[in-house]
């Protein structure tokens, strides 16, 4: 036995391990609890907007509304999350009917996305298993040996304004409008239905408010969404300290518990985000709604021992661009005129 087959084996049979089972069972007071005070205050909200919209209100006004919604959207995003890990309701179809409502409120096909997420969650961590469902990261050596128009490229995709201001809106809006090559037959009607259901979302909301207030509220809702959304999920893989392994030395456990984050956010913005903060938790035992995700960490001694990230440490993750192997940790650009001017000397 290697040593991360016991590592593995020791935790998966540790009692507190065992313990995490009962934060599992979904709670359907929560969950209606949950989806109450998610949908009716976004749809209030949009009333309310197209109401200031048309009797013309000042912008600096809407403004902060549409920041307010932006944030129900991403919580709306976590719901279907939860949705398509089947945790969020005892009822796989109660899961899938709501996941299917809620994906199309954040343009996101459902049975594509749960695919992807779930290749993910199969592979995060694992340094021969990149690709799929998560933010690219080339390693060190793996960046100086390729050609310059691929280096460029990388570059241009690491770059914070891509990633983080013109990425998502990208993503969410036009990327997620298309399947991949390899779609399954389930995967391809699933972006077509919710095409469809956008266009009749749009029609239905242009029809009813007109399409200049529909896309004045829309748009920036999606856009503003999609960046918090993108910028949360890159912060869950993405510090310097994260775990990467190749294949035949990756550990499971490891991957969840030191290359998930634990993001300790204020408990307004970790209301808005669902509880996605704790991350290695959820990577641990994805079947945990996120309603119960606090209380099993508040419970839990030894889901407690990872140093957070904080809102205040959380940017300095945004030069970090490579994997070294050497050093086994994310590093930024930096490194490659560091090495380079020791070739020099």
């Amino acid at each position: 036995m290697t040593t991360t087959e016991s590592l593995k084996t020791q935790v998966v049979h540790s009692e507190w391990f065992k313990s995490l089972a009962k934060y599992e069972k979904p709670d359907l007071k929560k969950a209606l609890g949950q989806v109450a005070d998610t949908l009716i205050p976004y749809f209030a909200l949009w009333a309310l907007m197209v109401y200031m919209v048309h009797h013309h209100f000042s912008l600096l006004l809407l403004a902060p509304l549409l920041v307010l919604s932006a944030g129900l959207l991403v919580r709306v995003f976590i719901i279907m999350h939860d949705c398509g890990h089947g945790s969020f309701f005892a009822s796989h179809k109660a899961n899938r009917l709501l996941g299917q409502f809620c994906s199309l409120l954040v343009f996101t096909p459902y049975f594509e996305w749960r695919h992807h997420h779930a290749a993910h969650h199969a592979a995060a961590g694992d340094l021969d298993r990149r690709g799929m469902g998560d933010v690219y990261t080339m390693t060190v050596e793996e960046f100086k040996a390729a050609p310059k128009r691929k280096q460029i490229g990388y570059r241009l995709y690491r770059n914070p304004f891509m990633l983080f201001i013109i990425g998502p809106p990208l993503l969410f809006l036009i990327m997620q409008r298309t399947y991949d090559k390899g779609a399954t037959t389930l995967e391809k009607r699933s972006v077509i239905s919710t095409n469809i259901g956008i266009a009749i979302m749009v029609a239905l909301g242009s029809w009813a408010f007109g399409l200049k207030t529909y896309l004045l509220i829309q748009l920036p809702i999606i856009i503003m969404a999609a960046m918090v959304g993108v910028w949360m999920f890159y912060l869950q893989h993405q510090y310097e300290k994260v775990y990467w392994a190749p294949h035949h030395e990756w550990d499971p456990i490891r991957a969840a518990l030191e290359g998930s984050s634990y993001f300790s956010l204020p408990p307004i913005l970790q209301w808005f985000s669902g509880n996605i903060g704790l991350h290695h938790i959820h990577h641990l035992r994805s079947r945990i709604a996120n309603y119960n995700l606090q209380k099993c960490f508040d419970e839990v001694p030894e889901l407690q021992n990872v140093e957070p990230l904080t809102l205040k440490t959380s940017f300095k993750c945004m030069r970090l661009n490579l994997w070294d192997e050497s050093e086994l940790k994310l590093v930024s650009f930096k490194v490659l005129k560091h090495s380079n001017k020791l070739r020099m000397e």
